[in-house]
Formats: structure tokens, C-alpha cells, sequence
């Protein structure tokens, strides 16, 4: 094998994953193909959230397949965590590698070699230490860097087979993480997102149990460094020291993804998510106080068990009232070996289906409104690599809107930005100053 393609589907955590598997092959001299066409290898790392992804997971091994018959194709990730054998019976298929195996895909494909017929290798995901180590920062194909903190959790929230196929919390060591950071900065990255399963739950198990806080002030004095962004915070792990953070160091992006889950207490209780609706929203407040072009998003499921009309109104009620700027909007999906899988009474799909077009709806308009008020203002953004075929270029502003530039722009570079027009499809914006990096919210 000399050439390999890599798939990825579900979260940042994957993503940040699939960046590991990616510098791996690269070290055993492998490149990189654009597509699984020319690939003797094919990756496949999967993710098992719904019975959609699932679907997803497998028409597209099937296709690969189809497509490419000659390459060797190695399903990875939650999916091949759950249920390997249904993957490893997928035509194509030469191997499933779980979880807990997947940070050594190399070597588990050169002892499969030596082993004929072995399809599934699995091991338990409980048998590692109370961290975990962070993989090598690779470019990964991005412009901006992952940087994983965290994996696993401890929650049982009634719905969410994650901790099943993730396995318990565990976090990388402060030191190791800062020695990563300090590569990444060296390399040339202007943005580092930190990633984690439950990333609010950061050095719980650790040796005198730093938190999140104590990391992010820590990163934040590293010499050279850009900005550092978040990925999702649970609302219960959510420190209010990073919103003052936040607003006294402009490297830290004024952007926040809290699931909510639900606007109703009664669903919130059934899903044993240990927090209220009232606490939620006074917690965006906080954040819309004290960082007034901060953008906030959440996410939201729709149609758990026993979902009645009046618990979905209170969730529409809670997303209107809430300063919210975008949702992310997931259907209910059984997954086997939740508490909930069982739970009764189901919603009909069609009712299903139409409270999330309705939420949908509800997150266009908190979108577009938040974008209006935008124009004119001057915000921090990075340039983005332009994708293939396309005369303008894209920015990313430090408050998460992706707006388009005329022209073309060097990537990976801070940038000053003028928003020009928010449009239902888009927004538009112009570049006024390179590399400067003032926020808009400090002080205001």
C-alpha cells in the first residue's frame, strides 16, 4: 500500500482523531490521495449518534467499495466500537479497528497480516489510565489545528451511547498539553480549536485535578500564540471564569457551543441532565452580557420519549428567549444500550419531523438577525484555505460567522474584517487590516 484516503464522519473529536490516523500513514511514507478513486487504503472513521449516521457509515463503505474494489478498506471510529461485526460483514471490508485500538491503526494493520481472516479487533475501552496521550500535531488538511484535551465521559444521560463506545473520561496532562500547543504555534497555526468528548469535564481525574480554567490561562501565555477556540461545553461543566476570560484576553474566540438539549425541566429530568432551563439561559445571558458579539450556540433534541406538545413549546420558548445565534437540531434516535432505547411513549416521526423543521426555521431566522446586526462592525476573523473552484475567498471571524471576501486571500492569516451584508445564503465582508487582532467585546 503507498497511497491512502481518509473518510471521516460525526464530531470535532473524530476529526481530531482521523489528524492522528492521517500523520501516522504519513510517517510510514504513505500520500495522501483526494479522493478513495486512486487509494490503495481507505479509511473509514465512523460514528454511531443516530440510526441516520449509521446508515450514512455504510452506503458510503458500500460505495468505496464499489467505486474502488481493489482497495483495502478499514472501518474505525464509535460505529466499529458499537457493532463490528455488522461492519466487518459489509462487502469490502478487510478490517474493523474500535476506539481503543484506533491510535495504533498502523501497527494493528501490520498484525493483521500475519493473522488470515481476522476482520474485527476490539479491545476493552476500560483498560486505560486515568489520561490519555495527546496524539502528534499533524496539519491534517486544515487551516485551522484540532487539538484534543479530553475523551470519553462519565455522564449517563439517558440517550447518548457515547460513553459506551467512547469509554470513561479521561484527560491529557496540563505539561502535554501545552507542549502541544507550543508545536502548533511553531508550525504556523494562527487558530487552535480545543476538542473533547466532555471537554468541561478537562483534568477531573488528574493529579490535583486542574480544570479547564487553569489550562486555558496557561495556553493563553504561550508566546506566538493566535487564538484558541472552543468546541462544546456541557451547561453543567461550563465555568463562568471563561466568560470573564474571555473578555480580558482577546486570544480566547468569544464563541460558545452549550447544548441545552431541551427547554423543558420534565425532559430535561427524563434525559438526567443535571441542570434546569432557567440555568441555561442565565448562563448565555451572562455570556451575551459581558461578550455582546459573542456567538452562542447550542444543541437541541427533538422528539425524546414522551416529548408532549407543551415540553416542545417550552424548548421553542427557551430557543426564542435565549441569545442564542445558531442550533444544531437532532431527531431522537434509539440507540441499544441507552436507558432510553426502551422508553415509551414514542413521538410519531411526522410530529418528529416537523418540530425539527420548525426549530430549523427558528435557528435561520436567530441566524440571520444576529448577522444584521453585524454589519458595519469590524471583527478578528483567520482566512481560510479557498476551496477548489472558487473565485472568493472565506473567513472565519472570532465569533464563528463565515463570511466570503472578493478575491483571493492568503490562508492561516488573522485579519481584520468589515461585515458588509448578511444574507440569507451567506455573508459578505471585506478585509481592512492584517494582522491585528483587537475584539470587539473587551470593554464593551
Amino acid at each position: 500500500m503507498s497511497r491512502f484516503f481518509i473518510c471521516t464522519f460525526g464530531c470535532r473529536c473524530n476529526q481530531a482523531d482521523s489528524s492522528a490516523i492521517r500523520e501516522s500513514l504519513h510517517r510510514e511514507g504513505l500520500e495522501e490521495t483526494a479522493s478513495h478513486f486512486g487509494a490503495d487504503l481507505v479509511v473509514v472513521n465512523s460514528c454511531t449518534v443516530t440510526h441516520r449516521t449509521d446508515q450514512q457509515v455504510r452506503q458510503t463503505v458500500r460505495r468505496f467499495h464499489r467505486d474502488n474494489p481493489g482497495a483495502r478498506i478499514v472501518v474505525t471510529g464509535c460505529y466499529a466500537q458499537r457493532d463490528p461485526d455488522a461492519l466487518a460483514a459489509i462487502p469490502g471490508v478487510s478490517l474493523t479497528i474500535g476506539n481503543a485500538d484506533r491510535d495504533r491503526l498502523v501497527n494493528v494493520l501490520q498484525e493483521s497480516a500475519a493473522v488470515p481472516g481476522l476482520k474485527v479487533v476490539r479491545s476493552p475501552l476500560d483498560a486505560r489510565g486515568p489520561h490519555f496521550v495527546i496524539p502528534p500535531c499533524g496539519i491534517g488538511g486544515k487551516t485551522r489545528s484540532l487539538l484534543k484535551l479530553q475523551d470519553g465521559c462519565d455522564a449517563r444521560c439517558s440517550y447518548c451511547i457515547v460513553p459506551s463506545v467512547r469509554g470513561p473520561g479521561r484527560s491529557a496532562r496540563p505539561d502535554d498539553v501545552i507542549a502541544a500547543t507550543k508545536t502548533l504555534v511553531a508550525m504556523g497555526y494562527r487558530e487552535i480549536v480545543l476538542t473533547g468528548v466532555n471537554l468541561g469535564a478537562y483534568g477531573r481525574k488528574l493529579e490535583g485535578a486542574p480544570t479547564l480554567l487553569d489550562l486555558l490561562r496557561r495556553m493563553l501565555e504561550i508566546p506566538g500564540l493566535g487564538r484558541l477556540r472552543l468546541s462544546s461545553i456541557e451547561p453543567m461543566r461550563f465555568p463562568r471564569g471563561i466568560i470573564r476570560l474571555a473578555a480580558s484576553n482577546p486570544s480566547l474566540a468569544p464563541h460558545f457551543h452549550i447544548p441545552v438539549q431541551s427547554g423543558s425541566d420534565r425532559i430535561l429530568r427524563r434525559m438526567r441532565r443535571p441542570y434546569t432551563a432557567a440555568r441555561f439561559l442565565g448562563l448565555v445571558d451572562a455570556i451575551r452580557e459581558t461578550l455582546p458579539f459573542s456567538g452562542i450556540g447550542t444543541d437541541v433534541l427533538v422528539g425524546f420519549p414522551g416529548e408532549s406538545e407543551e415540553d416542545f413549546q417550552r424548548t421553542c420558548d427557551l430557543v426564542r428567549r435565549a441569545p442564542l445565534t445558531y442550533l444544531h437540531v437532532f431527531p431522537f434516535s434509539a440507540r441499544d444500550g441507552t436507558a432510553a432505547c426502551s422508553w415509551a411513549p414514542r413521538v410519531h416521526p411526522s410530529v418528529i419531523r416537523e418540530r425539527v423543521a420548525t426549530l430549523r426555521s427558528i435557528s435561520q431566522e436567530k441566524d440571520l438577525a444576529f448577522r444584521l446586526s453585524l454589519i458595519g462592525r469590524e471583527l478578528p476573523a483567520i482566512t481560510l484555505a479557498r476551496e477548489e473552484g472558487m473565485g472568493d475567498s472565506t473567513v472565519l471571524t472570532e465569533n464563528y460567522i463565515h463570511a466570503r471576501v472578493t478575491g483571493s486571500v492568503v490562508p492561516n492569516q488573522l485579519v481584520t474584517v468589515r461585515i458588509l451584508d448578511a444574507l440569507g445564503e451567506g455573508t459578505v465582508a471585506t478585509v481592512v487590516q492584517s494582522l491585528r487582532f483587537n475584539s470587539p467585546n473587551a470593554g464593551s
